[in-house]
């Protein structure tokens, strides 16, 4: 006899003395040339394997560098960055205080060994300070900006990994490189993933916690913690994601209950390295009835027992959220240790429930103070856009609508397949709570907000529902995997033929990218993100002419070399020749702009966000 550590060529794996010529289990005799073969095939599938996740993450990262090198300065970047300057050099929370630290501080990580001059002790506003960082104080603007994305960029690749980990885990190693692939062709993703913005690293972090949220069903004393932190770090990028910390703490609950019911229902055969929670889960089913690898029936849980495992969950749910809220105070410390802060004048008096949550809420006064901020915004009646019209107030059903625009159509087909396997699979039915609810609290959330500004508020849902789509590998039948892997390539097909202009992205059925500007506006298509290639294209296409321009974003005009005149404020007789209209400013056009559209005939577009018109 010999010990032999022998992989099936079913994937189950056998240790232990193994005399020649013997069989095992239920299996015909295994030769060990033909061992040898099976062992090559795994390690080259795990070669290829590692091959595709870092093709998708590399193009990934080519379209993120791209779309960072050559855009322009979107809307809320400049605010951004330069408030993480000041958290650098001043150790100062006054600026951006709607907003918590931490996703300045990843911004703040790219500009450490920056060379960068800002006056100390300005005390304009925010806007104010973007302004003169990038464009009054000598500093140069594309590097500045390519340094602060850069870190953002980072992460965001970081969290297409949680993305493989998480699906790969509830689904199997295909499900894994098929939330992947979803993941690094997001068009929304690879848009606001190449900004430096809040709103990917804070989906990012949520959805991390939910990774760890679920593998705490295995090892609660290990991953509750690690998912606190996480949440953490969710909440101190943005304020948003309030309203799903009750989740995460049910979360932890059902987490430890889970556990519970494992530790007292084991199987007598552990699973095969390398299989899914899935795969485990349907082997202890499959093997009921035959007396192989079933646990035996545990007693009846007493009244007693019940009550203690109630009360760890409840004990990890309370202690899941404290660990969150010392992270919080943690961020808020790392900029200034001594936590100076003096409320702000443009913070409101909130009263009624949302006063009470901001005035109760145990997080640092700076932060309760950004969410009164916050929900002063609430109060605002916003203009929107969507499907050519213009009106004020919010829609219930307009983040839902412009998902429908921006999101590839393989996509949404996926996530609507995966999310229905995942309820309809009783093996997969446990990660149901983990993938969807977290995603559909804040879906409704968002669509019950005032601010129809873009798909960015609901940036989460490519993330977990890239989760959920994994689910469609899980059925053993050819056509259903054949048409997941055909809508993949769809969706794949259509994000790299929007390449580079993944902001003003909309699918096929739509018109693709040059027709956005006709149903949506703002950071959906145009968020001023394309003023140097405007730059660019004047010199090439238009030198000398004169120029009427009505810009729509944060960048200065005249750094870039565009001398122009804004239309708006002369007589509507004098403006002739080439007027150039950002697609925002156009689609919530008031009746002097509209005049000059109506009268005026387009002649070109520019990164599909800036329009250009003759005017004789």
């Amino acid at each position: 006899m010999w010990a032999l550590w022998i992989t099936r060529p079913d994937g189950d794996e056998h240790t232990g003395p193994v005399p020649p010529g013997s069989a095992l289990p239920d299996e015909r005799p295994v030769h060990l040339g033909r061992l040898g073969r099976v062992k090559r095939s795994r390690r080259h599938g795990r070669w290829l394997y590692a091959a595709a996740v870092v093709l998708l993450l590399a193009e990934m990262a080519v379209a993120m560098v791209t779309a960072a090198v050559e855009q322009s300065p979107t809307i809320d970047e400049p605010v951004y960055v330069a408030t993480a300057e000041v958290y650098l050099k001043e150790r100062s929370l006054r600026y951006n205080p709607e907003h918590p630290p931490l996703g300045k501080l990843v911004i703040a990580s790219g500009l450490v060994f920056a060379d960068t001059r800002l006056d100390p002790g300005f005390t304009g506003s925010q806007q104010a300070l973007g302004r003169r960082l990038l464009y009054e104080s000598g500093n140069d603007p594309d590097r500045l900006m390519l340094r602060a994305r850069l870190p953002v960029i980072a992460l965001t690749l970081l969290f297409g990994l949680v993305v493989l980990a998480f699906a790969r885990e509830v689904t199997g190693p295909a499900g894994g490189l098929v939330a992947l692939a979803l993941y690094a062709f997001s068009p929304d993703v690879i848009a606001h993933g190449s900004l430096a913005t809040l709103d990917v690293p804070a989906a990012g972090f949520l959805l991390t916690s939910v990774w760890l949220l679920w593998r705490a069903r295995r090892r609660p004393r290990l991953f509750l913690p690690l998912a606190g932190v996480a949440a953490g770090a969710a909440l101190a990028t943005k304020m948003s994601l309030l309203p799903v910390v009750p989740v995460l703490m049910l979360l932890a609950a059902v987490s430890v209950r889970a556990h519970h019911a494992r530790r007292t229902s084991e199987p007598t055969a552990p699973p095969a390295p390398g299989a899914s929670e899935a795969d485990a889960s349907a082997a202890t089913a499959s093997d009921a009835g035959t007396g192989q690898g079933v646990p035996v029936a545990p007693a009846r849980a007493t009244a007693r027992e019940r009550l203690r495992v109630l009360a760890y969950g409840a004990a990890a749910g309370v202690g899941t959220a404290l660990i969150a809220v010392a992270v919080v105070w943690a961020t808020y410390l790392v900029v200034d240790p001594r936590l100076r802060w003096t409320e702000p004048a443009q913070v409101p008096d909130i009263r009624g429930m949302r006063g009470l949550v901001a005035a109760w809420l145990p997080f640092p006064e700076a932060y309760r103070d950004g969410m009164r901020i916050q929900f002063g915004f609430e109060y605002h009646v916003w203009d929107g856009f969507l499907f050519g019209r213009h009106y004020s107030g919010s829609l219930w059903y307009y983040l839902p609508a412009a998902l429908l625009v921006k999101t590839p159509l393989g996509m949404l087909a996926l996530w609507l397949a995966g999310a229905a396997v995942l309820l309809a699979v009783r093996r997969l039915r446990p990660a149901a709570p983990y993938v969807l609810v977290p995603a559909a609290v804040l879906l409704a959330g968002a669509m019950n907000g005032v601010r129809d500004l873009g798909v960015r508020y609901v940036v989460f849902l490519p993330l977990f529902l890239a989760v959920a789509a994994a689910a469609v590998t899980v059925p053993r039948r050819r056509p259903v995997r054949a048409a997941a892997v055909l809508l993949v390539a769809f969706v794949a097909v259509s994000s790299l033929r929007a390449y580079p202009y993944y902001l003003p992205y909309s699918n096929e059925a739509f018109g693709g990218p040059s027709k956005t500007r006709l149903r949506l506006h703002d950071s959906n298509v145009d968020w001023g993100q394309d003023l140097r290639r405007l730059a660019e294209h004047l010199r090439e296409h238009r030198p000398g002419e004169r120029v009427w321009l009505v810009y729509k974003g944060s960048g200065v005009p005249a750094h870039y070399g565009i001398d122009a005149l804004d239309p708006r404020g002369a007589p509507l007789g004098e403006v002739h020749g080439l007027l150039v209209v950002s697609d925002s400013a156009a689609a919530k056009a008031d009746r002097r702009l509209a005049a000059l559209l109506d009268t005026s005939t387009p002649v070109g577009a520019v990164g599909h966000s800036i329009t250009l018109y003759e005017r004789r």
